[in-house]
């Protein structure tokens, strides 16, 4: 009988929690889930899109995106229109308050990155990306 390997899974999400540490209590402190600040930042990088794609970027499933978007679009954040081209299709971008909420958490934002980096190691943090990114290729 073989000994039981580490979990690669469980070892992803240990990861990120120790990660999100660095970054939830700002967002805490600004009145933002880490869900709704996933949705602002993708959409300040990447401009409108549908709602189906949003959910996809963002690792989150329709129903959930559904309700944290109505409340980004209740606080004003974001904007949500039927696409003129096929009705049933919704779009979904930042508005001005959403771009202005982005630009003033990412300063922070980027201090915590950089708290983060200095104990974990800027070339340690190159590799990791790398090889995240090739476990992302992998194909069931």
């Amino acid at each position: 009988m073989s000994s039981a390997r580490p979990s690669l899974t469980l070892t992803l999400l240990q990861a990120r929690e120790t990660a999100m540490a660095f970054f939830r209590p700002w967002l805490n402190q600004n009145g933002l889930t880490e869900q709704q600040w996933r949705i602002i930042h993708i959409l300040r990088l990447q401009g409108k899109m549908e709602s189906y794609q949003l959910a996809e970027q963002a690792c989150m499933l329709k129903p959930s995106i559904t309700g944290v978007l109505s409340r980004l679009s209740r606080d004003g954040l974001v904007r949500r229109r039927k696409s003129p081209q096929d009705r049933r299709r919704v779009l979904v971008e930042l508005t001005e308050k959403g771009q202005k909420c982005f630009d003033v958490m990412s300063e922070d934002m980027e201090l915590n990155y950089q708290r983060l980096l200095s104990q974990f190691g800027g070339e340690n943090h190159q590799v990791l990306i790398g090889l995240l990114l090739e476990l992302k290729g992998v194909k069931p």
